[in-house]
């Protein structure tokens, strides 16, 4: 991961950038933000005088490059910081490191008065920015090693880089195990990932349950949908207990390994990228592994129920009941719809075994989602307004995104089966909203403290767009944590 230093007296200026302001509504052109810290002779004027020449707006993420071989630096870099908060900020860091990925190091002099937000911003952007998975040769693999920020008070600052660089980690984490080829992922390796992660954390207790205890303890939809697969399914427990918490907070995320569709198969272009299906549990282990990591004084438990939804003669079929821990039946009328068979047992085994305070579930759950709400917004379900205010708040400052949706009441009839307690996959349309509805069934005395996000498309991005790096976003993890921080 990049290397980041604050320091108030840079001793590294061969490549240099400096913040760029947005002009003014007097018509004023875009201008270096002013520096706390002493700059080679020449450089600010030299920027000032650049801005308006190479017609800089100031937007965040703008970046213009400068060759200056008669002098130091060798190359000078004017970036884009918008409006100057935190999310400007991140989006200018992302820009950077791409604009300097053949550098090998860059000082970065930050605005004078620069707030701690601001460089919590930054530092995210930066190493959000720089991540990049492959398995093949790298070719194209940046140079860029190092940044320095240059600051006049580094010590007023370092909390907040120590924040985004957990968050950071975690959220790198997520998107290392959700890239990860399912030729390697099956339940048993994501369960061994976590082993080894939650290793390096003192204070946290894992559980990993085989088939042959979620066969006695009756976790009959994690079962089911595992049954047609070579690698048998796992559920996951990782609690984070500090001895001061006053809250604790489940989060459950779903976690197929891969997805076929099962006997409702999928076709091959919607089945290429089901390696993505887990996003939803890499990202409440990672967020819990980060609250550890940051010793946040919140109790959370996250339950990652792990399958590999496959076609064989163990698979189960539409129309076959599944008997969910705790006893409530699904009659499922669709294979493809199986991530919500899996949550259903992890969160019925929430609220009758743990008895959180707060639940909440993250999943790739429908397609309907980005239908709704395009590729970068998460649908966010709950009955309790505060909880969902708190949550959205946290999402936004973090800088991703999400939508409150409905819970009509009269949808409910929908779910009602001639068989079983409840059908598994209504086909009335309104996706997104019926499977939420579903997963509500199982909240029992917990479903005025539940919440549940369906976040399939902003799990994965198509191209780098700021923060983002085409393949897995890690959507979820900054938003957690974030709000985790607030329950703190």
């Amino acid at each position: 991961m990049l290397a980041i230093r604050l320091t108030a007296e840079p001793d590294r200026l061969d490549t240099v950038a400096l913040p760029i302001r947005p002009g003014g509504a007097d018509d004023a052109p875009a201008a270096p933000a002013p520096t706390g810290v002493a700059l080679p002779a020449g450089v600010a004027d030299e920027a000032a005088a650049l801005a308006p020449l190479a017609r800089l707006t100031g937007r965040a993420g703008e970046v213009r490059t400068q060759l200056r071989p008669a002098g130091g630096p060798a190359r000078l870099l004017l970036v884009g910081i918008g409006a100057g908060d935190e999310a400007a900020w991140r989006a200018a860091g992302a820009a950077l490191v791409r604009a300097a990925k053949d550098e090998t190091h860059v000082t970065f002099g930050l605005s004078a008065g620069v707030s701690s937000e601001a460089v919590r911003g930054l530092v995210e952007g930066l190493l959000l920015g720089s991540y990049r998975f492959r398995l093949g040769a790298d070719t194209d693999a940046p140079t860029l090693v190092g940044v320095d920020l240059a600051v006049t008070d580094p010590e007023a600052h370092e909390q907040a880089v120590q924040t985004a660089r957990t968050t950071a980690r975690m959220t790198r984490l997520a998107r290392d195990l959700t890239n990860t080829p399912s030729s390697v992922k099956d339940p048993q390796w994501f369960a061994d990932q976590v082993a080894e992660a939650a290793a390096d954390l003192p204070g946290l207790r894992l559980r990993v349950r085989e088939p042959e205890q979620l066969a006695a303890e009756g976790f009959g939809g994690i079962l089911t949908v595992g049954g047609g697969s070579a690698s048998g399914p796992r559920l996951v427990e990782l609690d984070w207990q500090p001895a001061d918490a006053r809250t604790h907070v489940v989060l459950v995320g779903k976690g197929i390994t891969f997805d076929t569709g099962g006997i409702s198969i999928k076709p091959v272009p919607a089945m290429k990228l089901m390696r993505k299906d887990m996003a939803g549990a890499a990202a409440v282990v990672a967020a819990t592994l980060g609250a550890a990591a940051l010793r946040l004084p919140v109790r959370v438990t996250t339950l990652a129920p792990l399958a590999e939804n496959m076609v064989s003669g163990g698979a189960f079929r539409p129309g076959d009941i599944v008997r969910h821990y705790g006893g409530l039946t699904s009659e499922t009328t669709n294979s493809d719809a199986e991530g919500r068979l899996v949550l259903a047992d992890a969160l019925a085994y929430a609220v009758q075994e743990l008895k959180p305070d707060l639940l909440i579930d993250l999943a790739t759950l429908t397609g309907a989602n980005a239908v709704a709400l395009g590729t970068r917004t998460g649908a966010l379900y709950s009955d309790n307004d505060q909880l969902a205010r708190d949550l959205l708040a946290a999402i936004d400052a973090a800088g991703e995104s999400a939508w409150r949706m409905p819970l009509p009441a009269d949808y409910v009839e929908h779910l009602g089966s001639d068989l079983a307690d409840l059908y598994s996959a209504p086909t009335q349309g309104a996706g997104s909203v019926l499977a939420a509805l579903y997963l509500r069934e199982f909240t029992g005395e917990l479903r005025d403290r539940w919440l549940h996000v369906d976040m399939s498309a902003p799990s994965w991005s198509d191209r780098d767009d700021a923060e983002l790096t085409r393949g897995a976003t890690g959507w979820g993890v900054r938003g957690l944590l974030r709000w985790l921080g607030t329950l703190a």
